[in-house]
């Protein structure tokens, strides 16, 4: 049987200049939502202290079905929302694995 292991997904917003306050109150909202979500372990809404115009978006999820359910959900609008209000100068999104914990499992198995 094939094992899951723990994903995580991460996102940097750059908030245009003068907009940042707009994107907080777009992304403020998912935080609830997402904790409440099926395998959802974590998720946290940072702002960078060095960095007026930076938040940071993370959420780690049980495995990968559960990340990918929650990436398929109206929840994800708000990144679209962002870019079609022109509020934001980018977003980086990036997903991570479990890869160093499932191989010391594996080592030691």
């Amino acid at each position: 049987m094939p094992q899951s292991y723990a994903v995580s997904h991460m996102t940097l917003v750059r908030a245009r200049a003068g907009c940042s306050a707009q994107v907080h109150a777009c992304l403020k909202p998912l935080v609830e939502p997402s904790l409440q979500t099926p395998g959802c372990l974590h998720f946290t809404l940072m702002h960078c202290d060095s960095d007026p115009l930076l938040w940071h978006v993370a959420g780690y999820w049980e495995d990968e079905c559960a990340m990918q359910a929650y990436f398929n959900s109206p929840l994800m609008d708000v990144f679209s929302a962002l870019l079609n209000h022109d509020v934001v100068d980018s977003l980086d999104f990036q997903t991570f694995n479990a890869y160093e914990s499932a191989q010391m499992r594996k080592r030691a198995s």
